[in-house]
This record gives structure tokens, C-alpha cells and sequence, in this order.
């Protein structure tokens, strides 16, 4: 089913919102979010992946990316695959408190899709929005950027670690990204 935010222009930057299914709070956990920071890496150093922001929460993760050898969706569809599996694997193999109801929850969404053979952690939605101007390219920067401070986690977004606001204000980050040329502000 189509939700009309499908990616038509391989070559374009988008801004994307990727969800784990149910919203299931998979990134309260380093491990799991540094599988996606690693994944991410990988992305940019041998697909091609272009990331100019990003923010990992707690449920899901907002990128504005590009692919310029026009492979965004499947560099995407690869990013989830590997992402995926490597989380459930360390979810089922590790001692996480909520091992089998993640798992349950994974297993019933795999279920009610034709497309997964045992678990379904990501929705298959990107909801992506291509990036039509500089000013709607700052407007989604800011709004993940403080995606963080609205959830209570911090209170300047350059201080929420798995965020690109650490690489426009110029300080240590996690990630590399392909800085935008917007003005940086803060808030107090």
C-alpha cells in the first residue's frame, strides 16, 4: 500500500523519517543504536550515501539524505535489511529485559506481510519528503535537530549525542555528515 511519499527522484536529498514498527522503543539501548551508526557508515563509504542531517530516537530516525549514484531506495532497502537483522540478532542473543516481547511484536508484524519470513522491525514506509528548497531543507534540519529537546531528552540539541546538531555547531559527533549551508542556532 502506497502512502504517497515514495522516493521518484533516485538522485534527489529527501528528508526521511524511518519508524520501528509499533514505535517499539528499540533505541533506548547503545548497542542498537550503534548498529544504525554503523550501518550509516557503511552507507556513506560504500554505497554512496549522502547524509547532510540525521537523529536516531528512541522509535524511529530522521535523515535528510541523497544518493548521487541514484540508489537511494535500494541503499535504503539494504540499510533496514542489515540493520534489521543485526538488532534482532542482538536482541535475541543478549540480555535484553524485553526479549520476547520484541521479538512477539517483530514476529506479528511479520506475520500480516507477505514480505518478511519470520520478523518485521522497521514499517516498509521512509516517508520521504524530497527536499524542494533551502529554506524546507533548514525548516527539517531544525525539526530533527530538536526532535530531541521536544522529547525532554536535552536542552540544546547539540548536546543529544546521536544527532547531527553536534556537527553544525561544530563540536565531537558520532557521525560524519555533509554540513548544509544553514545558520546554526541553539536553544537555552
Amino acid at each position: 500500500m502506497s502512502t504517497g511519499y515514495q522516493i521518484r527522484d533516485q538522485l534527489a536529498p529527501y528528508y526521511l523519517t524511518i519508524q520501528v514498527v509499533d514505535w517499539i522503543d528499540v533505541f533506548t539501548r547503545q548497542a542498537y543504536r550503534d548498529i544504525v551508526l554503523e550501518s550509516l557508515r557503511y552507507c556513506q563509504k560504500n554505497k554512496g550515501l549522502q547524509v547532510f542531517g540525521y537523529v536516531i530516537m528512541t522509535n524511529h530516525i530522521h535523515l535528510i539524505a541523497n544518493s548521487p549514484n541514484g540508489e537511494l531506495s535500494n541503499t535504503l532497502r539494504d540499510f533496514k535489511k542489515f540493520t534489521a537483522k543485526n538488532i534482532i540478532e542482538s536482541i535475541g542473543g543478549g540480555n535484553e529485559s524485553r526479549k520476547d516481547w520484541m521479538l512477539n511484536r517483530f514476529q506479528f508484524n511479520a506475520q500480516r506481510q507477505s514480505r518478511n519470513e519470520h520478523y518485521q522491525m522497521w514499517t516498509h514506509e521512509n516517508h520521504a519528503m524530497v527536499i524542494y528548497s533551502p529554506e524546507f531543507a533548514a525548516q527539517k534540519l531544525d525539526y530533527l535537530h530538536n526532535n530531541p529537546v521536544r522529547a525532554g531528552l536535552v536542552r540544546k540539541p547539540e548536546d543529544y549525542i546521536y544527532s547531527s546538531a553536534s556537527n553544525y555547531a561544530e563540536i565531537e559527533s558520532v557521525l560524519e555528515v555533509i554540513r548544509m549551508d544553514v545558520k546554526w542556532k541553539t536553544y537555552f
